[in-house]
């Protein structure tokens, strides 16, 4: 197919890396460094090449009906765009991207682009030898994130009713990413035979055992890192409603600064509630008696404390009552025997995950709103 002598004109001796067709005879051309958007004669407008560099600082799309708007940034020269039919929107941006992340240098030369996801305000791309991931109003970005395969450690799915979940663990860190479930598919095979190419592997199976780390260093890890799961039992349980992560050290501040008894005490144990409200002896004997625990002692403070945390456990998980209907305190009080829900263990790494994809955007939009000051005063 022959390329026309304006754009031949404006290569510079470039070769081509792909060419898309833009409707009629328009065509938007991708070399190494350049993108260029050919346009033909028409009624109102004569024949044109415009290139658009791929050493842009940002990438943001501006999707409508019938066209969709490509603006590319850049540092000294400010924004550029063109316009392209919507339905050649992925077409375009694919090779688009793919230029922006190697004028970047983010790809190395002979590294390739596999394919490009957009899931709401995420952006994937599968290179042959990274995931590249943002989060954000633009397709990309600065604060982009990247995984090299090289670092990966692990690769695992969780399906869910809506979405599925990617675990992609680098150098010991669990990266987990949302699909919905109609391009999850997609998503999970590209993925799987770019590690099994990098990685020289035939299954998911083979993959985790010749990327994996040592069955030592992974106990040593998990003794002192309990990740995004359910914390121990003695642990003040986070609040699903709440979205901080430091949610049971922070009580433990709260509960200490409110205490006024706090620094009285020597050891910091639990002992009945009720033994807190006076420091002279009489006050704490009529307390003791009134609340019937004559027989409590400080030697019983880590049953106190362990029947205190199973108690907020059970408040969490909706089973506070015994099994005879009664809800006796001194029963609800007894140690936890079996293992934590996994429905409440999913919601709560879904609420960390939710948590961690809001701090990004309001990041984003802060910045954004940063620029825009900047720029309404240099407007002035």
């Amino acid at each position: 197919m022959s390329v026309p002598g304006i754009v031949t004109a404006t290569l510079d001796g470039e070769e081509i890396a792909a060419r898309v067709s833009l409707g009629g005879d328009d065509e938007l051309f991708i070399t190494p460094t350049r993108t260029i958007v050919y346009r033909s004669d028409g009624l109102l407008s004569d024949e044109s090449a415009d290139d658009y560099p791929h050493d842009a600082d940002r990438l943001t799309l501006s999707e409508g009906r019938r066209k969709t708007k490509f603006t590319l940034e850049y540092a000294l020269e400010g924004e550029h765009a063109f316009t392209v039919p919507s339905s050649v929107t992925d077409e375009v941006l694919h090779p688009v991207l793919a230029g922006v992340l190697s004028g970047n240098g983010i790809t190395d030369p002979g590294e390739t682009v596999v394919k490009t996801y957009r899931f709401s305000e995420l952006t994937l791309i599968i290179t042959s030898e990274r995931l590249v991931k943002h989060i954000g109003g633009a397709v990309w970005d600065e604060d982009y994130e990247e995984y090299r395969f090289e670092d990966v450690t692990n690769l695992d799915f969780e399906d869910g009713s809506v979405a599925t979940q990617i675990v992609l663990t680098v150098d010991g860190r669990p990266e987990r990413i949302k699909a919905p479930n109609e391009e999850a598919n997609d998503l999970r095979e590209r993925l799987k035979r770019a590690l099994f190419e990098y990685h020289d592997v035939s299954s998911l199976e083979e993959l985790n055992e010749t990327v994996g780390e040592d069955d030592d260093d992974a106990s040593r890890e998990a003794s002192v890192d309990f990740g995004g799961g359910v914390d121990p039992l003695d642990a003040d349980p986070p609040d699903p409603d709440d979205g901080d992560r430091d949610t049971p050290a922070r009580n433990r501040a709260d509960a200490q600064s409110t205490d006024p008894l706090a620094d009285s005490e020597s050891d910091g144990t639990a002992t009945a509630s009720a033994g807190r409200q006076s420091n002279t002896n009489d006050g704490v004997q009529a307390q003791w008696a009134q609340s019937g625990a004559e027989t409590a002692t400080r030697d019983d403070s880590d049953s106190a404390a362990t029947a205190a945390t199973a108690d907020s456990f059970f408040e969490e998980t909706g089973e506070a009552d015994t099994v005879d209907g009664t809800d006796d305190p001194a029963r609800r009080a007894e140690p936890v025997t079996t293992e934590p829900d996994p429905e409440l263990i999913e919601r709560l790494e879904a609420l960390e995950a939710a948590v961690e994809r809001q701090n990004e955007i309001i990041e984003q939009q802060g910045e954004t709103i940063e620029q825009l000051i900047a720029e309404l005063r240099q407007g002035r």
